[in-house]
């Protein structure tokens, strides 16, 4: 698996060409994963890249209003005093500049790509409760299938509840459990008796089928959308 460092600006030559070939490479490598329809990790790395970027340029940008300018004279056509800055900025942070200037946008180009394969496999993902749904959820059951397949690969699933700058926040792991086949006799519901038999701390857990028409990769595109989507089920 080819991985982008988190201090890939940073690292080595401080050098335009070369961390655009460090970029490219690994770019190269995300629209192979996109093209085998395998979204994660590169499009969860991508995001965060792209949002260290946009946090960089505004920082810079942040730095370079506060520090003091000096009267350059009077622009009359604008009517306004204009100034010069003191700072002047050395190459190694231009060409810092000039990498960020073209590392957002060919970042920003290919989470769109990523998005839209994205929307493409959530919108053929059905999502429904199996029995009667608990009003305790933060625990439970998903029993994830794929269209024309018996098979069932059973996660039980925990809503972690946190707080952060004051805002209360939601995130969801998911353990594999097992993976079963669905039979006249082995039905959702049969299996979310047995899991309830099994594991008695969750006596009356809840349980979701998560159901996707399209044969996609497992743990880099179904797994990691059906939790997003799980979470967002409970939430509402």
């Amino acid at each position: 698996m080819v991985t982008l460092s988190e201090n890939w600006l940073s690292e080595g030559w401080m050098d335009f060409e070369y961390k655009k070939y460090i970029l490219l490479a690994y770019l190269k490598y995300v629209n192979e994963q996109f093209r085998e329809v395998k979204l994660y990790p590169p499009l969860g790395e991508l995001i965060q890249h792209y949002e260290k970027l946009r946090a960089l340029e505004s920082g810079k940008s942040l730095m370079k209003s506060s520090f003091p300018k000096e009267f350059n004279g009077i622009e009359w056509e604008k009517l306004s005093l204009s100034y010069r800055e003191k700072l002047q900025e050395d190459e190694w942070v231009k060409e810092m500049q000039s990498i960020v200037d073209y590392a957002i946008p060919q970042i920003k180009r290919h989470i769109e790509e990523g998005k839209t394969i994205y929307e493409i496999i959530e919108k053929g993902i059905a999502i429904e409760p199996v029995g009667i749904t608990p009003i305790y959820q933060r625990e439970g059951y998903a029993l994830l299938t794929f269209d024309r397949s018996k098979e069932i690969f059973i996660y039980r699933y925990t809503v972690s509840v946190f707080h952060h700058s004051g805002d209360v926040l939601r995130g969801i792991a998911l353990r594999f459990i097992e993976m079963v086949r669905h039979s006249l006799v082995n039905t959702l519901q049969k299996i979310k008796l047995d899991l309830a038999k099994r594991f008695t701390d969750l006596p009356n857990p809840s349980a979701w089928h998560i159901h996707s028409e399209k044969r996609v990769p497992f743990e880099e595109s179904l797994v990691p959308i059906s939790k997003r989507l799980l979470l967002k089920t409970i939430n509402a």
